[in-house]
Order: structure tokens, then sequence, then C-alpha cells
């Protein structure tokens, strides 16, 4: 009966353990990743938030009204997104005249975007510590099967991308949510 109890708590105690180890990996990898753009800044180098990564901040994307501070990391794919938004290495540089894209998951860091409304601002401040302030004024959804996404070279903007709809039970659908602010 003891072994049985025993048996019955260690599988329970494994069981935690493992539902633990996401939400703590997560919370772990923010602190590094705050860390790692907190170095960029005052090195001006390139920091990775952990030796082995294959991304690295390099900007932070505020919003005052919807209370956010996201470090952005370099690409828009698996490996980025999983721990914040993600910036599309081939689209402009914040502040130089073009698009400058930046992506993330619709359940997590891009789950506010929800209730962005036009006239909002955001700051997007760079490894340089230059800060450059926007104003939403578009909002839309496309269908990515049937419309690209409009990058401009000579129209100094940022489009914050998401999966649409923010509550769907199965992710990976076509729709995009796109808030477009432009530079002021």
């Amino acid at each position: 009966m003891k072994k049985l109890v025993f048996l019955i708590a260690a599988i329970g105690f494994s069981i935690f353990a493992y539902g633990a180890y996401i939400p703590a990996k997560a919370v772990l990898a923010q602190y590094l990743i705050n860390d790692a753009w907190n170095d960029s800044i005052r090195t001006g180098e390139i920091q990775k938030p952990w030796g082995w990564a294959d991304m690295h901040p390099v900007m932070k994307l505020s919003s005052k009204k919807h209370n956010k501070n996201l470090i952005v990391l370099s690409g828009d794919k698996g490996n980025s997104l999983a721990f914040a938004p993600g910036y599309n290495t081939n689209s402009f540089k914040p502040g130089l005249g073009g698009t400058t894209i930046i992506s993330a998951h619709r359940d997590t860091h891009f789950r506010f975007l929800e209730d962005v409304s036009l006239d909002d601002v955001f700051e997007v401040t760079d490894r340089n510590n230059k800060t450059t302030t926007y104003v939403v004024n578009d909002i839309s959804i496309i269908d990515s099967d049937q419309q690209d996404l409009a990058v401009h070279q000579n129209q100094a903007e940022i489009k914050l991308i998401t999966c649409y709809p923010f509550d769907a039970p199965i992710a990976g659908g076509p729709l995009r949510y796109i808030v477009t602010a432009k530079m002021i």
C-alpha cells in the first residue's frame, strides 16, 4: 500500500513539475531577453539572450495607453515568436523611411492589438536608444492567401501583424490583423 501511495505521489509530482516547466521557462526567457536588451543599449552591440540563441533583441515597442513595453527580437519565425514579437529583417528599420514589420502571436504578446484604436500612439526604441513615435492610422484584416501585405519604401510606418480572429480555437488560419501606424 505504501508503495502504491508513493508511486501515485511520484507520478503526481512529475506531472506537476512538467506542467510548471514551460511557464517557468517563459518567465526566465523574458528576464534574459530584457537583460540582453539592456546590455545592447549599454554597449551598442548585439547581445543574445542565451548563448545558443539564433536571435537577439533589436528594438523595444511601447504603448503607454496599453501598458506595454515589448522587446522585439530579430526574425519573425517560430524560434523568435515563441518568446517575443519578431522583426521581419527584410523590412525597413524603424525611422528610415519605409515599412517596418513586427509580428507576434495573437494569444500572447499581441493579444492587446484587439483593443488598439485609431490615433493610439506607439514608440519604437532602437539599439542606439533612439525613439521614434508612431500614430495608428489604419486597422485592417486581410486574407493572406488572397492578398499581399502592402510594404512601402517611402512611407515611414510600422505594421503590427498577428493572426485573426483573436479567439479562434485553432491557430494558423489565413486571416491577419494588421495595425498600421505612421511616423510622426
